[in-house]
C-alpha cells in the first residue's frame, strides 16, 4: 500500500533508502519483505528489547521455523548467543535483531564481516539525532556501518522526524543523495478530543460503560493515580489492571500479554 512497493524496489536494487512514515504506515513490511526475498540476512537495529522480541515473534508465525528470526542484545545467554552464530552462519536465518549497541562491538562487528549480509535496516532512526526527541548516543556509532559494510544498503525508518531531523539522519548516516520516501501523517482512523476535567469518576465511567468488554488504556499522571484509579474501576465492575515502573516485571508482562490479546481489560498506565 501506499509507497511500499516504491521502496521495496529501491531497496531490492541494492541502493541505500530513507522511510519516514507514520505509526502504523507499514515500515516493517519494507524490510520484512526484502528480508525473505533476498540472499544472506538482513541486519535490523532496533533500540528497545521489548520491541525486538515483540518483532521476532511476529515473524516466527509467519513461518514454520523459528531460526528464520534472532535477536541479539544482553538478556541472551552466553549458549544462547552460540545458537543464534550457529543459525547465522548455516544461512538459517533471515532476520537479525539487534540493539545498536550490540552491532557495534568489535567482536561482533567482525563476525559479521564473515556473513551475508542483504542490507541493514536502522529502526526508529531519528534515535540517531540530538535534534530528535528520543536521541540515543550509542546510535552515533552506526555511522561506521557505510566505512565497514560500503557494498551493503542501508535502509533508515522512523515515524517522527521533522525537517531538521531528518536532515540530520541523512548525514550522520551517509545518506545525502539518497531518495527519501515521505508518506502523509495523516491518521483518519484517529482523532483527538479535549475536554475539560470536571468530575473523573463521572465522566469516565460512562465512557468506559459504552466500551465495556473493549481493551483500552487509561493514562493517570503518578503512579499512586494510577493504583487509586484502578481500584477505583475494578470496583465499579470493570476489568482493569495497573502499568507503570513501580510493579514487578511479571505483573507489567501479564498486563501487557492481556491488553495485547484484547481480552477487555482496561490498562491503567
Amino acid at each position: 500500500k501506499g509507497n511500499q512497493e516504491a521502496i521495496i524496489q529501491n531497496l531490492m536494487s541494492g541502493k541505500d533508502t530513507f522511510v519516514i512514515k507514520p505509526t502504523g504506515g507499514g515500515k516493517s513490511l519494507c524490510y520484512q519483505l526484502p528480508a525473505i526475498l533476498s540472499e544472506g540476512v538482513a541486519i535490523i537495529v532496533s533500540p528497545l528489547i521489548a520491541l525486538m522480541k515483540n518483532q521476532v515473534a511476529l515473524v516466527r508465525t509467519y513461518s514454520s521455523k523459528d531460526e528464520i528470526a534472532h535477536f541479539l542484545n544482553s538478556t541472551l545467554s552466553k549458549k544462547e548467543v552460540r545458537e543464534v552464530h550457529d543459525d547465522l552462519l548455516t544461512g538459517k536465518t533471515k532476520m537479525l535483531y539487534v540493539a545498536p549497541e550490540t552491532l557495534t562491538k568489535p567482536e561482533n562487528l567482525e563476525f559479521f564481516s564473515d556473513l551475508k549480509i542483504s542490507f541493514f535496516a536502522i529502526d526508529e532512526a531519528h534515535c540517531i539525532s540530538d535534534w530528535g526527541h528520543d536521541f540515543r548516543p550509542e546510535y552515533r556509532q552506526l555511522d561506521q556501518l557505510a566505512q565497514r559494510f560500503p557494498a551493503v544498503p542501508r535502509l533508515a525508518l522512523t515515524a517522527t522526524a521533522d525537517p531538521r531531523t531528518r536532515e540530520d539522519i541523512r548525514e550522520r548516516l551517509g545518506l545525502d543523495g539518497e531518495p527519501v520516501f515521505l508518506a502523509s501523517f495523516d491518521r483518519p482512523n484517529i482523532r483527538y478530543q479535549v475536554q475539560p476535567l470536571d468530575n473523573l469518576r463521572r465522566q469516565l465511567l460512562p465512557f468506559l460503560e459504552q466500551h465495556r468488554g473493549e481493551s483500552g488504556i487509561v493514562y493517570a499522571r503518578s503512579r499512586s493515580r494510577v493504583d487509586r484509579l484502578c481500584a477505583d474501576l475494578q470496583a465499579a465492575g470493570f476489568d482493569a489492571i495497573a502499568y507503570h515502573a513501580g510493579l514487578e516485571a511479571e505483573q507489567r508482562r501479564q498486563a501487557l500479554q492481556r491488553f495485547r490479546l484484547g481480552s477487555g481489560v482496561v490498562v491503567v498506565a
